[in-house]
Parts: structure tokens; C-alpha cells; sequence
């Protein structure tokens, strides 16, 4: 591969990362006529609520970066139905703990943590615990990480909906159907996902950019915390 193919290489994969940045800073909040809806709903509304719990996930690239660095090294489809499992059953968990028990959590820390676990995902591939911390890797200890974080990824679902004053009415039926949709939108993206991941792992540049890409997995998660720790400080003010 040639100095020029590096460069296009490089400036390629900055454009995606920076573009699904990008868009999770816009995409990824509630429209006022979807707020309006689900605020003034009363009673069961399954497709309505498995909806926008697809749309949330499909526009949700904080929890979709994270995915990618989770299956970025894992090649059996076996792992990754593992991982992804211990991420579904992580962020399911404290989406309906947090919404039916009325746990109050700042937006901005949980979206700080969840920031937090992009960055720790793109050092963990690049091997930095490794390096700098002697810390060995196992499958238990990366299996226990994804879980714990889809627990933080959760409460940030849980937030989210939670500043909507969802009525009492149907509440637990409109949960679950929000779920299930998260799982429907966790699933058309990450196909999509593994897709053009397949495509690339045929190629050699797919282990030669590995660490330009988890750097910036990482640079895209420290960005993220950026903008939520402003987010809290201009917010306290």
C-alpha cells in the first residue's frame, strides 16, 4: 500500500468517524412532535413506542460506537451474539429498574460514563491496559465490562425517557415495547454494521488501520465526554 492509499485511508475513516459523531449530537435526542406524542399518550401504544425505541437505537451512535469497538476483533458469530447479549441484557435491565423505580441520575454523568466506555474499548483493542498496566485480557474480564457498561447505556435510555413524564397508564406494556424496538434498531444496525466490516476484513488494510481506527473510537469518546461534562457545568450555572 502506497503513502497516497494511506493517506485516503486515513482522511476516509476520520470522515466516518467524525460523521457518526456528528450525527449522534443531532440525531440522537427526541423530536418535539415524538415528545409531544408520547407525553400526552394515555394507555397502551405498542407500535408507537416499538418505534421510537428502534429509531432511539438506530440514531443512538454513542451505544452504536461502542458496539463497533466490542465486535471490532471478534470474528465467530458465536462471540458476538455472546457480547452483544451481555450488552442487551445490561442496558434492559436498568432501562426498566430506572423508569419504574423513578431512579433520578444526571443526563450528562451517565452520558459522560457512556462517552467513558467508547474511550475504553478503543484502548482496550489497542491493547493499552496491556502495555501500561500489565493487566491481562480475558474473554470473563471483557465479558463482565460489557456488561457493567450496558448497565451506564441503560440508565442513559432510562434518562431519556424519563424527562418525557411518561404516564402510569400502560406504563410497564410501553417499556417493554420500547425495549423490544431498542433490541429491533440494536439489530438492523448492527447487521448493517457487520456488514461493512466483513467487506473490510477481506482486505489487509483491515488489520494495518486497526489502531487508526480504535484511536479514533476513542477520540470520538473523549469528544462525547467533552461535550457532556460542558453540557453539566453550563447546566449548573
Amino acid at each position: 500500500m502506497t503513502l497516497i492509499d494511506l493517506k485516503k485511508m486515513t482522511v476516509m475513516l476520520l470522515i466516518i468517524f467524525l460523521g457518526l459523531f456528528s450525527l449522534s449530537l443531532l440525531a440522537h435526542g427526541v423530536d418535539d412532535s415524538t415528545k409531544e406524542f408520547l407525553s400526552n399518550n394515555k394507555g397502551p401504544a405498542i407500535v408507537p413506542f416499538l418505534y421510537f425505541g428502534a429509531k432511539h437505537m438506530v440514531t443512538g451512535y454513542d451505544h452504536l460506537l461502542f458496539l463497533v469497538g466490542v465486535i471490532f476483533f471478534l470474528y465467530r458469530t458465536k462471540d458476538i451474539l455472546i457480547y452483544v447479549s451481555f450488552f442487551t441484557l445490561g442496558h434492559s435491565l436498568t432501562l426498566l429498574y430506572g423508569v419504574l423505580n423513578d431512579v433520578q441520575l444526571n443526563a450528562y454523568i451517565i452520558d459522560a460514563i457512556i462517552g467513558f466506555s467508547i474511550v475504553y474499548k478503543g484502548f482496550d483493542n489497542l491493547g493499552g491496559f496491556q502495555r501500561l498496566f500489565k493487566i491481562q485480557s480475558s474473554t470473563f474480564k471483557n465479558q463482565t465490562a460489557v456488561l457493567i457498561f450496558g448497565l451506564f447505556h441503560g440508565f442513559g435510555l432510562a434518562t431519556k425517557l424519563q424527562e418525557l413524564k411518561l404516564g402510569e397508564d400502560g406504563l410497564i406494556t410501553n417499556l417493554i415495547a420500547f425495549n423490544i424496538g431498542v433490541e429491533i434498531g440494536q439489530f438492523i444496525a448492527l447487521a448493517l454494521i457487520l456488514l461493512l466490516i466483513s467487506f473490510w476484513r477481506r482486505s489487509k488494510s483491515y488489520l494495518k488501520f486497526s489502531a487508526i481506527t480504535n484511536t479514533l473510537l476513542m477520540s470520538g469518546g473523549f469528544i462525547f465526554i467533552g461535550f457532556q461534562v460542558t453540557g453539566y457545568f453550563v447546566a449548573s450555572v
